[in-house]
C-alpha cells in the first residue's frame, strides 16, 4: 500500500465539513463478488446491479503493477508543495481541486485531480497537471484509462447478455466510442484528526454518479460507504487487488429502474491516507439516453424522458451532490425516492 509519508494541509472550510457516526462494517462475503471469467458472471451481475446497484469485481485482467504504479504517481502528485498543485486548480471541471467539490457549495476532506479521458477533447487544466508531473505519470494515466476502460465494456457486454439486449454491445459502444464522455477521477482523502464524540470527516458527501458505470479501485484505507435499500449505511472493506463497480444514473435509465444507481459516500480516515481511482464510463454528449426499447417496448411504460448525456450532465452540475438528479426527467415523479434525498 502506498501513503503519503507527511500530512497535506488542505485550504480553509475545515469548520463547513459535515461529520458522522461509524457504521457498521459489512463482511467481504456481504458484498456481491464476481469473478469474470466465471461462466455464470453475466448472472451475478445483473443480480447485483438489481439488488445492490453495486459489486467487486476480480480476476479482471488489469496488472496489479499498474495500478500500484499509478497510485504511486498520483501520491507523488498530491505530495507536491501546495502551490504548484493549485496551478492545476481549480477545476472546471478537469484539473485539481481541493475541498470544494462542484461549484454549488458542497465541501469535503479530500484532494483531487479530475482527467478528461477522451484525448479528441483538450483541457488546459489536464496540461497544466501533466506539466507538474513526469513523463511516467502522463503515461501511466493513459495506460490506466486504457486498461480499465476494457473492464468498463467487459462488464457491460455481461450486462447486455443477462438482460437478453442485442446487439451485445448496444451498452459498450457508448464508452468505446471515440466521442465517449468517460473521464478518471484520483481522490486523495489525507489522515484527519478524530472529531469529538467520535465523529468522523465527510470525505466526499452522499451522491449517485451520473454515468453509465463506474470503476473504483482503491488502497487498502477504509471509508467508502454504500446506502442500501432501506436507508441503512454500511462501509465496504477496501480491497486494493479488486474493482468496484458502481452503477450510474444513466443506466437506471436504460433499465427503467430495474437497476439503481447506487447512492456512496467517503469518510476520512483517522489514521491513514485512502488513495481512490475511478474511472467513470459515459457516452457521447450527444447520445440519446431513455429506457431501452428491448427492455421496455411501450414508452407509456417508460418512468423516464428521454433526453441527451449533454442534457443531463449540464442539469447535474447545476445541483449539489445529495440531489436526486433523476427527479427532472421522471415522467412521474417518484415520491419514495425523493424521500431519500
Amino acid at each position: 500500500m502506498v501513503v503519503l509519508s507527511q500530512p497535506v494541509a488542505l485550504d480553509n472550510h475545515t469548520s463547513a465539513i459535515p461529520t458522522y457516526e461509524p457504521v457498521p462494517v459489512l463482511t467481504s462475503q456481504s458484498i456481491p463478488v464476481v469473478d469474470l471469467t466465471d461462466p455464470e458472471a453475466k448472472t451475478l451481475i445483473v443480480k447485483a446491479c438489481e439488488e445492490f446497484g453495486f459489486f467487486k469485481v476480480v480476476n479482471h485482467g488489469v496488472q496489479h503493477d499498474l495500478m500500484t504504479r499509478l497510485e504511486q504517481e498520483a501520491v507523488g502528485f498530491f505530495a507536491l508543495p501546495q502551490s504548484l498543485k493549485n496551478q492545476a486548480g481549480p477545476p472546471e471541471p478537469y484539473g485539481y481541486g481541493s475541498k470544494r467539490i462542484g461549484p454549488n457549495g458542497d465541501v469535503g476532506w479530500i484532494e483531487y485531480i479530475l482527467l478528461n479521458a477522451n484525448p479528441q477533447l483538450s483541457s488546459p487544466k489536464t496540461t497544466a497537471i501533466f506539466r507538474q508531473t513526469s513523463q511516467i505519470f502522463r503515461e501511466a494515466v493513459e495506460e490506466y484509462m486504457k486498461e480499465v476502460k476494457e473492464v468498463t465494456c467487459k462488464v457491460l457486454e455481461m450486462v447486455a447478455e443477462g438482460l437478453g439486449i442485442e446487439p451485445r454491445d448496444t451498452l459498450s459502444k457508448m464508452a468505446r466510442d471515440e466521442k465517449s464522455d468517460s473521464c478518471l477521477r484520483m481522490n486523495h482523502y489525507p489522515t484527519a484528526e478524530e472529531e469529538a464524540e467520535k465523529m468522523v470527516k465527510v470525505g466526499f458527501g452522499e451522491h449517485t454518479d451520473p454515468q453509465i458505470i463506474s470503476v473504483l479501485r482503491s488502497n487498502n484505507t477504509a471509508g467508502l460507504q454504500i446506502c442500501m435499500k432501506d436507508g441503512r449505511w454500511v462501509a465496504v472493506p477496501p480491497d486494493h487487488s479488486s474493482f468496484f463497480i458502481n452503477v450510474g444514473d444513466a443506466l437506471q435509465v436504460m433499465t427503467n429502474g430495474r437497476f439503481k444507481s447506487v447512492k456512496h459516500r467517503v469518510l476520512a480516515d483517522t489514521r491513514r491516507s485512502r488513495v481512490s481511482m475511478i474511472y467513470f464510463g459515459g457516452p457521447p454528449l450527444s447520445q440519446k439516453i431513455a429506457p431501452l426499447s428491448c427492455l421496455v417496448p411501450k414508452q407509456e411504460d417508460w418512468l423516464y424522458k428521454e433526453f441527451t448525456w449533454s442534457q443531463y450532465k449540464s442539469s447535474a452540475y447545476k445541483s449539489k451532490l445529495g440531489d436526486y438528479r433523476l427527479g427532472l426527467f421522471e415522467k412521474q415523479p417518484l415520491l419514495t425516492h425523493r424521500s431519500n434525498v
